[in-house]
């Protein structure tokens, strides 16, 4: 019996094809995915962060991020929802990701 995977385990692979070009990683693994909800008429909202307010890359970003979650049949929407608390701190980034960067 094969099991469903949840939605938001799904598009939280997606995204983690949403590359930022400034450090080569992606956005999950730099921790600036907060939350990725889906609604019931295919509206599906992400709630993010990024590392600075005024991210010259931010259209980019929400353009990579929307490409990728329309590819889900059930999604008909996204919409980003940019929040700046709880602050972003090198702390939500993966372990991979610090070693990565020589930070760990």
């Amino acid at each position: 019996m094969s099991e469903k995977v949840p939605f938001k385990q799904k598009a939280m692979a997606a995204l983690e094809n949403v590359i930022d070009p400034e450090l080569g990683i992606d956005l999950v693994n730099l921790g600036l995915i907060y939350n990725i909800e889906l609604d019931d008429k295919g509206l599906c909202t992400v709630t993010m962060t990024l590392t600075i307010a005024g991210c010259p890359l931010t259209e980019y970003l929400n353009q990579s991020i929307e490409d990728e979650l329309m590819g889900f049949d059930e999604v008909k929407k996204v919409k980003i929802n940019l929040v700046w608390e709880p602050k972003w701190t090198m702390d939500r980034m993966s372990l991979e990701t610090r070693m990565e960067l020589g930070l760990a």
